[in-house]
């Protein structure tokens, strides 16, 4: 088989040689060292006496906090959501954050009906710069008894 160069095959090489000449390469190599570890800062929830998964987890200056849901009465959409924000709000507050430093919010909905009364409730939560959301209804419900339940990633202090 005849080798050929071809023209896509040529601006890769020469764009490489460029990457490789301004050090982009060795910032690349100099991230994947990076020093920062997860650190485990909620509650670890296990089953059968085995790690299942945790309530908040940092990794430098990011909060991950695993969904919160309300399995309590009244059975009611608005009442459930403001439950849920309100737990949120105490997770990212106890860990060096705040809803406004949300960044990005999933929403599972047991009833997809629901939408516009959970809407109600979490519009203007976040402040004036509302993080990215996330909505869906899920097949089969949420976990447990709750009507909604939300996970979120938010900036740390």
């Amino acid at each position: 088989m005849e080798n050929k160069t071809t023209r896509r095959g040529s601006f890769k090489k020469l764009g490489m040689g460029i990457a490789a000449l301004f050090g982009v390469g060795t910032v690349s190599a100099m991230a994947t060292k990076s020093k920062i570890k997860k650190e485990v800062v909620g509650e670890i929830v296990t089953d059968q006496d085995i790690p299942l998964f945790s309530g908040a987890v940092k990794h430098g200056n990011t909060l991950y906090i695993a969904g919160k849901g309300a399995h309590t009465e009244p059975f009611e959409i608005k009442a459930h959501t403001e439950i849920v924000l309100q737990e949120l709000q105490k997770e990212l507050e106890r860990n060096g954050s705040s809803m406004e430093q949300v960044l990005k919010v999933n929403v599972y909905l047991a009833d997809l009906n629901d939408y516009k009364g959970m809407n109600e409730v979490f519009r203007g939560r976040f402040g004036k710069n509302p993080p990215v959301r996330t909505t869906v209804a899920t097949y089969g419900g949420v976990p447990g008894k709750s009507l909604v339940e939300m996970d979120c990633i938010a900036a740390v202090d």
